[in-house]
Formats: C-alpha cells, sequence, structure tokens
C-alpha cells in the first residue's frame, strides 16, 4: 500500500513538472515566431482590413475628411468600363498564356529528360531568366522591342519588326505573352523535369515492345502519370497570370491607351496615380475575392487527386 501511495504522489509531482516544460517549449516557440508574426500583422493583416474600411468609404486619399459610402463604390465598380476592359484583358492574359507557359515548360523538360550531354547546361540555361527580376526583364525585353526589332527590319525588311510591338495595340498583347512565356516556362520546366524522372523507363520500354509509337507513349503513359504536375504547374500558372504586374509596368504600363492594363496595374495607378484610394481599395478587395476562390478550387482539386492515388 505504501509503495502504491507513493507511486500516486509521484505521479502527480511530474505532471506539473511535464506541464512546465511544455509551456517553457511553447514560449520558445512562441519567441521565435512572434517576429515574423508581427511583420505579417503589421505588412499583410492590418492594410487587408483596412482596405475592406477603405472599399466602404469616400477618401482621395488627401483630405481629412472622409465620407461613408456604403455600397456606392462597388455600384460604381461593376459600371466602370475601364474595370471591365482590364478584366477582359487579364482573364486573356491568364487563358492564353497558362495554355504557352505549360506547353512550352512541359516540352522543354521532355526534350531535357533524355540522356543528353548538355543537359545539365541547358537547363540551367532555361531556368536562368527566372532568376533574374520580372523588372529588369520587362525592361531588358523593352529595349529589345523598341531598339532591336527596327533595326531588325532595317536588315531583314520584315515589316512585322517596323514598329516597336509595345506602341501597337494589336501586338503589345503578344509582346506580354512572349516575355511571360520566356520568364515562366523554365520555373516550370523545373516542376514537370521532377514529374518526368518519376516515369519508369521500364514501363515505356514494355510499351515501346508492344507496339506504341512515341505520341501513344506520351499520349497515354506519361501525361496521366505527370498529371499531378500538371495541375500544379496549372494553377501556378493562373496565379501568377492574375498577378502580372511588374511585367506590365516595365513594358507597356497599360498602353497603348489601355489596350494592356492588367487588373494589378489598374489597381496601383488608381490608387497612386488618382488618388482614388477607396475605389482602388474596392477592386483590390474583389481581386482577392478571384484569387482565393481560384486558391480554394485548387485545395480541392489536390486533395481529390491525392485521394485518387
Amino acid at each position: 500500500m505504501k509503495q502504491a501511495l507513493t507511486g500516486k504522489l509521484s505521479g502527480v509531482a511530474v505532471r506539473p513538472a511535464m506541464r512546465r516544460t511544455s509551456l517553457r517549449k511553447h514560449l520558445i516557440y512562441f519567441a521565435f515566431v512572434s517576429p515574423a508574426l508581427l511583420l505579417f500583422t503589421l505588412i499583410i493583416v492590418l492594410p487587408f482590413f483596412r482596405a475592406i474600411l477603405f472599399s466602404f468609404q469616400d477618401w482621395d486619399g488627401i483630405s481629412s475628411h472622409i465620407e461613408w459610402a456604403g455600397w456606392d463604390n462597388y455600384r460604381t465598380l461593376f459600371h466602370d468600363k475601364a474595370f471591365l476592359k482590364s478584366f477582359l484583358f487579364t482573364l486573356k492574359y491568364v487563358a492564353v498564356g497558362t495554355i504557352l507557359v505549360n506547353i512550352t515548360g512541359f516540352f522543354l523538360a521532355f526534350a531535357l529528360n533524355f540522356a543528353l550531354k548538355s543537359k545539365n547546361m541547358l537547363r540551367t540555361v532555361y531556368f536562368m531568366p527566372h532568376v533574374i527580376g520580372p523588372l529588369i526583364i520587362g525592361f531588358i525585353w523593352q529595349f529589345i522591342f523598341t531598339q532591336v526589332f527596327p533595326n531588325l527590319a532595317d536588315l531583314t525588311g520584315w515589316g512585322i519588326f517596323e514598329k516597336s510591338w509595345l506602341a501597337l495595340p494589336n501586338y503589345a498583347f503578344w509582346a506580354l505573352i512572349i516575355v511571360n512565356v520566356w520568364y515562366t516556362a523554365g520555373y516550370l520546366m523545373v516542376i514537370y523535369i521532377a514529374a518526368l524522372q518519376g516515369v519508369s523507363p521500364d514501363l515505356l520500354e514494355a510499351a515501346e515492345i508492344d507496339g506504341a509509337n512515341s505520341w501513344q507513349r506520351l499520349w497515354f503513359m506519361v501525361l496521366p502519370l505527370v498529371r499531378p504536375a500538371i495541375t500544379i504547374c496549372l494553377f501556378l500558372a493562373i496565379t501568377n497570370g492574375f498577378k502580372v504586374f511588374d511585367l506590365n509596368f516595365a513594358l507597356t504600363k497599360g498602353g497603348p491607351f489601355g489596350s494592356t492594363e492588367s487588373l494589378a496595374l489598374q489597381i496601383y495607378q488608381d490608387a497612386f496615380s488618382s488618388n482614388q484610394y477607396t475605389l482602388a481599395s474596392t477592386k483590390a478587395i474583389v481581386f482577392f475575392v478571384v484569387l482565393a476562390s481560384i486558391t480554394l478550387i485548387q485545395v480541392f482539386v489536390m486533395k481529390r487527386k491525392e485521394v485518387e492515388m
């Protein structure tokens, strides 16, 4: 009985010690996390809720007088032709860019997945543009479109290069697409390479022995096996396409005549060029809802793929 009592007392004594140790660990964890959490709150959380409040107010960003506008900004937004035009341009940019970036990235990965002597060097070369900042990329390509293309027209006599593509509404969109593909394809290529290396060569060899040609092996075997990577790359391209700002700002600034103004660029110009902070905040909230919806769809699709696998 004495031993049992001693055991109970020791158990009671151990529990507070364990609680103190656990509390100490949690305090240490919180001490490490708190600086990042504080910065996240100051830079992301508070401005986000401030933007929500701005979207229901009327303020020019300068005066001290702020009026309550209610839902007026949202009513104005959906009758704003400039907003609808930039939203449609963004949708077009996302649709075309997503398809071309993924096709280019996949076929680069597929070509460099073979046993080539220079494949490591070529992988580095194709990935290198993504290491450079998008603003710098934009200014580099701006020089190419405005200076190199006219000189190329003089040398070759090709009329398509006579004028800068950035000054022509019909060509400015494709200029942005070309730069986007050149900048992003190498990044997606790395993801596709990792997926392709998981495809068993024995499986492809067995299919070849059974009479499957190269196209059939690609379509019926390789693509289904790398489907999770395709899903990831599609959503990455869609999200990055909606958020395009740097390339748009550096290349065209929305011109010519607003034909290449993305939604993110219009929000920036409304806030810092036109001092329409409340309208810009309203557009930013709508923009956030769109991106949040895409993210939720991505999470749902990825979880369903995990269950299927």
